[in-house]
């Protein structure tokens, strides 16, 4: 009877413990003690250049962009980000200021965590320290083909690159296909062209059906042609 007792104890354990499984991405979806949803406007600065850097960022929806200015104040835009990343980062390597700045480029939904508790979850629960670690490793992937894609790369190419990956092509897990208004001053920056080049380029690749206008910009997968055309 004991044994039968003890027995009824250890799976009602077993259930428990299954039931109360760390879940990485409810964890992002949702605010607690140390994190909290923050919402921001289109054009609304997040964290400025130069400020205190206490918090890492999870973007839930929207899109960013992260740009840095130099010393005799010229600005460049070095990522656009959409719903699934993570930046600000830099603290967590020690950083105490932030090394840009981050922008929202659409109405965008935020989870702010603070360093501290996102060291803490990071060493206790391994799938979000798995899932961190998936999308720094395919960052510095990004980063690297971003590299290549400047320096080898004609403007049209890297125009053309930088629309699939805002439109999150490739990404089975994310929605794409359609862009949030974004303006072509914004796109020459990112490719390191004119806006007039990006304007011509545009108009282009609309009258070759790769993109059209209809409520936002809806971005086909045929444009992928263009990157590979040699």
């Amino acid at each position: 009877m004991r044994a039968s007792t003890a027995s009824r104890k250890i799976k009602s354990n077993i259930k428990l413990k299954q039931t109360l499984a760390f879940d990485a991405q409810a964890f992002l979806d949702s605010a607690g003690m140390s994190r909290k949803v923050k919402e921001f406007k289109r054009a609304e600065t997040i964290y400025a250049q130069g400020e205190a850097a206490s918090s890492i960022m999870y973007l839930q929806s929207g899109g960013v962009k992260l740009t840095v200015v130099n010393e005799v104040g010229k600005e460049a835009v070095v990522a656009i980000l959409g719903p699934g990343d993570f930046f600000g980062e830099g603290c967590l390597a020690g950083q105490p200021v932030r090394m840009g700045t981050a922008t929202a480029v659409t109405p965008a939904t935020v989870l702010v965590i603070e360093r501290n508790e996102m060291f803490k979850v990071l060493h206790a629960e391994h799938d979000l320290s798995d899932l961190f670690i998936k999308f720094m490793l395919a960052r510095n992937i990004r980063i690297e083909a971003d590299l290549v894609d400047q320096l080898f790369n004609s403007s049209e190419k890297r125009l053309a690159r930088t629309l699939l990956l805002l439109a999150r092509y490739g990404k089975q897990d994310q929605p794409h296909g359609v862009l949030p208004k974004m303006s072509q001053e914004t796109l020459a920056e990112m490719i390191g062209t004119t806006r007039s080049r990006v304007n011509f380029f545009m108009n282009k690749f609309r009258k070759l059906g790769f993109i059209k206008y209809n409520g936002g910009l809806q971005i086909n997968t045929s444009l992928l042609n263009v990157i590979l055309h040699e």
